[in-house]
């Protein structure tokens, strides 16, 4: 950081549709205590987004296409572009409480590493025309599978597979020496591990902190993710090649007990592509502020435990024969 000047700072967003999502992040930003110096948008579609709202700092788009979201791509698209020596990393969907900005301008400061906030999740309908921060505070719960803030200013991460990039800052001297997301990945899935697993391997630490805090806003989604079962399949066994063993395991592992997949010599088989069923037991309904895959493996491992062990047996005879 140049000591003659202050640090400015960049919030960074990817998006594709969402435009009512991305329109609160843009609102949550332009109420923080500390404004950002910018916002820039990965557009990851084949135009910018339009009729955006007003804001008291610039707001640049980058398109990005994709078939499949390239995210990784995305992200790095956005670093480059930004101007900040602070980079704020905020997914679409989560709205910023007034003083994320200001608390992650104090945490990342040159070679202190990553800095993960809190992240809060809304049911259905919070995020509507005319919503207020202290009534997502009213309503919003923590994730059951996720790890929460920490009880002092700071607390490091000793796995990095706690790592996801829904809400996260670090200096750009850190981004820099880290390299980035590995463009390898592509389309949903991996790219957040294979992150954390880099900056580990460089001893970047990663950090979880009080405060900094977002509100993710409630959309349709599945967890497990088998919507993106094709994607998770690849970039998985990408991970594997590079580091020596398979990442995504608790999706990999709901994935075979529901059916949708087997091991062979060959490596991760698709047998079959996920019907209603399978949506109706993993996707996120209207009264549920998250989806959680803890909550789906219970599910699968308790209609697994009814199974008499001889149809067991039979079943997964008749898998590796196929």
């Amino acid at each position: 950081m140049n000591a003659s000047r202050p640090a400015s700072v960049s919030v960074l967003t990817l998006a594709r549709g969402r435009q009512d999502h991305l329109r609160n992040v843009i609102l949550g930003l332009a109420h923080q205590i500390r404004l950002p110096d910018e916002l820039v948008i990965a557009a990851m579609q084949d135009a910018p987004f339009e009729d955006l709202p007003d804001a008291p700092f610039p707001i640049r788009q980058i398109v990005v296409p994709g078939e499949e979201l390239p995210l990784a791509r995305a992200r790095n698209a956005v670093a480059a572009e930004a101007d900040g020596d602070v980079l704020v990393f905020l997914d679409v969907d989560c709205i910023p409480h007034p003083a994320l900005v200001s608390d992650y301008y104090a945490a990342a400061t040159p070679g202190s590493g990553l800095s993960m906030g809190e992240v809060m999740y809304l049911p259905a309908g919070a995020a509507a025309p005319g919503w207020t921060i202290a009534g997502f505070d009213a309503v919003a719960e923590r994730h059951s599978d996720r790890q929460g803030p920490p009880s002092e200013p700071r607390r490091l991460c000793r796995d990095y597979r706690c790592f996801w990039s829904l809400n996260f800052a670090l200096h750009r001297q850190d981004w820099d020496r880290s390299g980035g997301f590995d463009e390898a990945y592509s389309g949903y899935g991996g790219e957040d591990t294979d992150f954390g697993r880099t900056l580990d391997a460089q001893g970047i630490p990663i950090w979880w902190i009080r405060g900094a805090r977002v509100y993710h806003q409630h959309h349709a989604h599945c967890m497990p993710p088998i919507h993106h079962v094709t994607s998770i399949l690849r970039n998985t066994e990408i991970f594997a090649a590079k580091w020596g063993h398979r990442t995504m395991e608790h999706w990999l592992k709901a994935f075979r007990m529901m059916g949708l997949i087997e091991d062979t010599p060959q490596g991760l088989r698709i047998l079959r592509d996920p019907g209603p069923e399978d949506f109706a037991l993993c996707a996120q309904a209207d009264d549920m502020p998250y989806a959680a895959s803890a909550r789906v493996i219970r599910a699968l491992e308790a209609r697994q435990a009814t199974i008499p062990l001889t149809d067991r047996t039979a079943q997964l005879s008749g898998a590796a024969a196929s």
